[in-house]
């Protein structure tokens, strides 16, 4: 519990004794006027109920919180403002009941599974991969600190005509070449042949409409699509060449990947394959059936009404028995229930399928299984450069290794222009452009709370003052210098006066489990992001307004405070950091 809590219990217990009043919860703000104390007490909702002005109700609670309890020291009432302040000890107490309870995670007896990233296997990962990879990965940490088990997992579309579409394009324009002989990374290697595809498909579509055919007809009877159509039922029919044509490519694939997921910093527990998830449901469908919750068309095809929940009508199974999105997405819930001993599924998906998980919820509420209450989409909007939205088709996204690289490059720029990081060694500076070029990459992404479409500036990310992971990095690094020169161990210190940016200090350590907490629940990265903001500048105001550097202070109790103080709070930037995601270096 953080100090503000602690104040607000002990207020309503004061006023159910003063008053006799129940549930009342008045607004405790931390006091930043000239007027003396550290917090203010607003008093005004109860001046209706006692029929009294808000000056003598603040009098009177104030007199009563100093006497009724052991807290406070002092009270003043400005305006009906009643301001308190703590008592030094309680503040002092409360570092060290920190400091202790650091490490220590309150475990829930539940398991959260957590599901991000899911590419296709026809291009490399992009943009938008990098800002679900990030919110997902920093999601699983979040709740894990919040003391769930968690499992990261990830379903990849490798089946499908788009896949195909790679495939046929290779066979047709590759002449027999790989990775390996083009020094090209496997999935920009069938990324390319992806792009190929597409423009040999236009110039075909083009030539038929110069000879008078209709554009719809023409998408439909170019002998392109046509082929690719045919491969996909060859792989469907379970065809020998095709198939080991596919996991070759596949396999091209999913090593570029993996060297991709390494460079961002995020892994996965479960991996599932749509190539091997994408018939489970027709089974649920059948029983759905059979217990007259779907029903089947004339046609054969099978449907879920789903009016009555202000929905519309969703198909299910196509009329010729094949099964669809949703078919499978049903399946892999249940079998992913069934095959882990879970409490809740999140799926960290765009924003532009929020209409799909809608129907995915509702069918398998429908289909009677209890946990559908337990799914949640972490709906997440659409990321842009400042150069306007991509399109993969036509080879204009932008690569996730090629910002990656970018993010590296211009940490080294602005390292370089600034005169920073020039005390290390070659590798010690290369490890730091990594490490702060990420940092800013991914601090940029999850500040931002994920339901926002936000347009991402890699410039304005790399820049050591402001909001952005740099300028928390250095901070943290900074400490860390402090701490060497000070040849600093921890100890115990006695209790010393402690001035306002000290106080304000402790009271932000002490509210890092709170966020957690709230991060956890609200599913937001960017509350624990824009938390450890507050806690760098509250820190540089803590340094910045000593009368004398804390390195030249004599040995002693003061000393050893801000030493401690200063210890805890690198800790805790490291570790709020590490939730999402982000590294730290010692020395910038």
């Amino acid at each position: 519990m953080n100090i503000k809590n602690i104040i607000e219990e002990k207020l309503s217990e004061v006023i159910l004794n003063v008053y006799q009043l129940k549930d009342i919860n008045l607004e405790v703000q931390e006091n930043k006027t000239e007027y003396e104390g550290d917090f203010t007490i607003v008093t005004f909702p109860l001046v209706k109920q006692l029929k009294k002005n808000p000056e003598s109700i603040g009098i009177e609670l104030g007199e009563s919180l100093t006497a009724q309890t052991d807290l406070f020291e002092s009270f003043n009432v400005v305006k009906g403002f009643l301001n308190v302040k703590v008592k030094n000890q309680f503040f002092v107490n409360q570092f060290r009941s920190v400091a202790e309870g650091f490490s220590k995670i309150d475990k829930k007896d539940a398991t959260v599974m957590v599901e991000y990233s899911s590419p296709n296997t026809n291009k490399p990962l992009h943009l938008g991969h990098i800002r679900n990879n990030l919110l997902g990965f920093s999601v699983a940490q979040i709740l894990k600190e919040a003391g769930y088990d968690v499992i990261k997992s990830q379903i990849i579309n490798d089946r499908g005509i788009h896949i195909c579409k790679s495939m046929l394009a290779w066979e047709k324009f590759g002449n027999g070449e790989t990775p390996e002989t083009t020094h090209i990374k496997g999935d920009k290697f069938v990324g390319n042949y992806y792009v190929e595809f597409d423009k040999n498909y236009k110039k075909e579509i083009s030539d038929l409409v110069e000879r008078g055919i209709g554009e719809d007809e023409a998408k439909k009877e170019a002998p392109l699509m046509k082929e690719a159509q045919k491969m996909l039922l060859d792989w469907e029919n379970g065809d020998e060449k095709v198939r080991n044509l596919w996991k070759e490519m596949n396999s091209w694939v999913y090593k570029g990947f993996n060297e991709t997921y390494k460079r961002l910093g995020v892994d996965f527990d479960q991996v599932q394959y749509e190539s091997n998830t994408y018939i489970l449901g027709k089974d649920l469908i059948q029983e759905g059936l059979e217990k007259g919750i779907l029903y089947q068309k004339e046609d054969g095809s099978v449907w879920c009404d789903l009016t009555d929940e202000g929905l519309d009508q969703k198909l299910l199974l196509r009329s010729d028995g094949t099964s669809v999105y949703m078919t499978q997405d049903l399946g892999t819930a249940v079998e992913r229930f069934k095959d882990n001993n879970i409490q809740k599924l999140i799926y960290t998906v765009g924003n532009e399928q929020d209409y799909h998980f809608q129907v995915l919820f509702k069918i398998l509420k429908k289909l009677g299984y209890s946990w559908a209450d337990q799914l949640f989409h972490l709906s997440y909007g659409m990321v842009e450069l400042p150069e306007g939205k991509m399109k993969s088709r036509e080879g204009t996204v932008v690569d996730a290794d090629d910002l990656m690289q970018e993010m590296y490059e211009t940490a080294k720029f602005k390292a370089q222009e600034l005169g920073k990081l020039e005390h290390l060694s070659d590798e010690d500076k290369e490890a730091s452009y990594e490490t702060v070029g990420l940092g800013a990459l991914k601090y940029f992404m999850l500040k931002v709370d994920p339901k926002k479409k936000m347009l991402f500036n890699p410039a304005d990310s790399v820049d050591f003052n402001g909001n952005t992971g740099p300028f928390i990095q250095y901070t943290y690094a900074r400490i860390q210098s402090l701490l060497t020169k000070a040849n600093y161990e921890y100890k115990e210190a006695a209790e010393v006066n402690l001035n306002q940016f000290e106080k304000e200090l402790i009271m932000l350590l002490a509210n890092y489990k709170a966020v957690v907490e709230r991060a956890a629940e609200a599913l937001s990265p960017a509350l624990v992001a824009n938390y450890v903001y507050d806690l760098v500048k509250s820190y540089n105001s803590f340094y910045q307004n000593q009368s004398t550097p804390i390195v030249k202070l004599e040995e002693g109790d003061l000393k050893q405070t801000r030493l401690n103080l200063s210890d805890l709070t690198a800790q805790t930037i490291k570790k709020s950091l590490r939730l999402l995601g982000i590294g730290t270096v010692n020395r910038m």
